[in-house]
């Protein structure tokens, strides 16, 4: 019981930064970017390459990764959704799965459907308490993810770019005549957005160590889901929900079905989200007219 508890917060966890990226991406420039999930996969391929051909450190690796992807968030934001900035909604969606397909195919380019094998970046021992022993990965991710959401925080709140950020989410052109530069504050989220997506990747990798170029899909969408569940645009609601949907899957592939377990994850989105629209952190906004 106490084994499935951890697994789930430490799976739900790795969803909780990935979530992250998607909560701060929608929270600010209020779009979805579902090419997220990919970028998770161009991480851990990063990360692989660094370590395996290059000879290079995990943590080598881990920079690398963070680079690469962060660097990615930017031209992806720049070349894809920029253009897009007052197109409707739907025009910036259907962008995001055609960026999501162009990033799967390159993967598969490069590196063909043929898995690889992560090594983790941790080590494979585990810590012992009383019966318990619980995985080095385990214990990184669940820490990893603690640090994320409390630098995000103070991130957001304490300094001025965090300042403009808020500005930014609560009326860009309020934003724009006040010298922010939004384009850049837009960018910006982005690259933090990336950069989490690959520090997950690894960590994905690391706790589940196959590595194909569609690894980030399911992943990224359940992360969305979890920000979705608790409460998208808010950083603590992203890091509740994406903990919630980790315990609820491994309880579920534990105690009910592994085929049905992905069901029940998103029937309880569902319920959520009839009893309460907004997530289970977010805040209902009323719509001027």
């Amino acid at each position: 019981m106490i084994n499935y508890l951890i697994t789930g917060i430490s799976l739900g966890s790795i969803y909780a930064i990935i979530a992250l990226g998607y909560t701060m991406v929608y929270g600010i420039a209020k779009m979805l970017n579902f090419a997220h999930g990919d970028v998770i996969m161009v991480g851990g391929y990063m990360s692989f390459c660094a370590t395996a051909y290059l000879g290079w450190s995990p943590f080598m690796g881990i920079l690398l990764a963070i680079v690469v992807c962060t660097a990615l968030g930017v031209v992806v934001e720049r070349l894809a959704y920029k253009p897009l900035r007052n197109a409707p909604a739907l025009a910036v969606l259907i962008t995001a799965i055609g960026v999501s397909y162009f990033l799967q195919n390159a993967a598969l380019l490069l590196w063909t459907s043929n898995p690889k094998t992560f090594t983790s970046v941790v080590g494979d021992g585990s810590v012992q308490l009383g019966t318990l022993q619980i995985p080095y990965v385990t214990v990184v991710t669940i820490l990893v993810c603690l640090i994320i959401m409390i630098g995000l925080t103070l991130f957001t709140n304490k300094t001025k770019m965090g300042t403009a950020m808020r500005a930014v989410s609560e009326d860009k052109g309020a934003a724009q005549l006040m010298g922010i530069n939004v384009n850049t504050t837009i960018s910006i989220t982005f690259a933090i957005g990336s950069g989490l997506a690959a520090i997950a990747g690894v960590l994905l990798c690391s706790a589940y160590p196959m590595l194909t170029p569609t690894t980030g899909s399911m992943p990224g969408i359940k992360a969305f889901t979890a920000a979705v569940f608790g409460g998208i645009g808010s950083i603590p609601g992203a890091m509740l929900g994406g903990i919630l949907l980790g315990i609820i899957e491994i309880f579920s592939k534990a105690y009910i079905s592994m085929e049905l377990s992905d069901a029940i994850v998103f029937a309880v989105l569902i319920i959520v989200l009839l009893v309460k629209p907004s997530g289970l952190l977010g805040k209902s906004v009323r719509e001027k007219v």
